[in-house]
């Protein structure tokens, strides 16, 4: 799943000031009144609050309510608690976090996608955690639920990009860009509304998060130290340039002039594909749904290796089990973020939703099943860039936006597309995170 990097709601303060006016006894009932008004308001927020140990809520997305009905049973046996699960769009929870915490109405335990945890970690949102199955957790899977030196989440589930490719139209996987290079030779790929153009391999590096992988593999990166200084930003090094330069060939002699729309690409590029133009695509796991509907004979494998002979680094992404730091029950959420990472519960996690596993014995079981999406996705992980959590990571996006379009369209050189880019991200930073 494309990691959301939107920044959240800063938290809302509510203040209230009441002023003493003497204006003789029916003045005085009402303020009374008024009082007696507010004092119940503060003690039903206070009971909200308030947690007898017995119930702890849980909010998730549709997709996973079967799952934790499954499970909870167990928990709820050698607790002595009751799960009490609430269905709702994990995006929409996070947002609302900072409003709901204060208020007493926000869950005990949620679900994050990883590049969440910095900003709702940092604005005192999300608990502190501990990693109760932490030997089942490999340091890029430490690295994505780490903020501050400190853990808040428990990794659940991994994500990144992979190829796709037609199995009725080539004959075996593409191991290389240098093989990717030569099916976009091939005269069966030749687009036909433009003259000289091929379809033959496509990827959507218009899109900051498809093209980080290519620059990365050349040497580029976001943040330094492992994405926790903003103050060194590598969009622009000698690397990332390289990268933008290699894309520029694809994009001024192969692909269509429809592959630098940025609206459109993404489209452009499923069509291709599911309409059996196009013989490999780089797309992330949740593409495979679609691709199946459409009856594409398609294998999936990790993305190939590139002409420097270093691996496509995409960005590492995901989710994690997280708790509310407004919980009043933090013991036993602590004790069901542990049980819901259990080698048994995310390998029922994996059984129920195919989606692959943080843990890495769960991972080990379903890397040895027969699903090629669950395959690639592992195999490609073990390369992956944890994607930058820390707040600043929002201003990237905006920032790397037209990157490749500026340089690909001829309106700049690939090294002032991405001075550019680097700028409007410093920019950014320095704007809303100076001290």
């Amino acid at each position: 799943m494309k990691a959301e990097t939107q920044n959240v709601q800063g938290e809302l303060l509510m203040k209230k000031s009441f002023k003493k006016i003497g204006l003789g006894l029916v003045a005085a009932g009402l303020v009374l009144g008024l009082a007696a008004c507010s004092g119940g308001k503060e003690k039903a927020k206070e009971d909200a609050n308030k947690s007898d140990g017995k119930t702890l809520t849980v909010s998730v997305d549709k997709g996973y309510v079967k799952y934790l009905e499954e499970i909870k049973g167990e928990f709820e046996k050698e607790n002595g608690v009751k799960i009490d699960i609430t269905e709702r769009d994990m995006f929409e929870q996070l947002e609302a976090l900072s409003l709901d915490g204060p208020a007493g109405k926000a869950p005990d335990v949620m679900m994050s996608a990883y590049d969440r945890l910095g900003p709702l970690g940092q604005q005192g949102h999300l608990a502190e955690v501990k990693l109760g199955n932490e030997a089942n957790y490999n340091d890029t899977d430490k690295t994505q639920v780490t903020v501050d030196g400190k853990y808040f989440g428990e990794p659940a589930i991994i994500e990144t990009l992979v190829l796709y490719y037609n199995k009725d139209l080539i004959d075996k996987a593409p191991k290389t860009f240098a093989d990717l290079e030569a099916i976009a030779k091939d005269p069966k790929f030749d687009f036909s509304a433009e003259k000289g153009k091929n379809v033959g391999f496509l990827a959507k590096w218009t899109d900051f998060y498809f093209a980080y992988g290519l620059l990365a593999g050349y040497g580029g990166y976001v943040f330094g130290e492992d994405g926790t200084d903003p103050s060194d930003i590598g969009l622009n090094s000698k690397g990332a340039v390289e990268g933008i330069e290699y894309a520029n060939k694809w994009f001024q002699n192969v692909w269509p002039k429809g592959m630098l729309d940025v609206k459109s690409a993404g489209d452009f590029i499923t069509d291709q594909f599911v309409n059996g133009k196009t013989a490999a695509v780089i797309d992330g796991p949740w593409a495979a749904a679609n691709y199946k509907e459409s009856g594409v004979n398609f294998g999936v494998v990790e993305i190939p290796t590139l002409n420097n002979g270093e691996a496509y680094k995409a960005f590492g992404g995901g989710k994690a089990w997280v708790m509310s730091n407004y919980s009043k029950n933090k013991e036993v959420g602590q004790k069901f973020i542990d049980f819901l990472t259990t080698e048994a519960n995310q390998t029922k996690l994996y059984e129920l939703t195919n989606e692959v596993p943080a843990n890495n014995k769960s991972r080990e079981v379903a890397s040895s099943g027969d699903d090629p999406i669950t395959k690639a996705v592992i195999n490609q992980y073990v390369n992956a860039d944890p994607m930058p959590n820390i707040p600043e990571m929002g201003e990237v996006w905006t920032g790397g936006e037209n990157l490749m379009f500026d340089a690909a369209s001829g309106k700049q050189t690939a090294q002032e597309a991405a001075d550019a880019a680097v700028k409007v991200i410093k920019d950014a930073i320095e704007q809303k995170y100076a001290k």
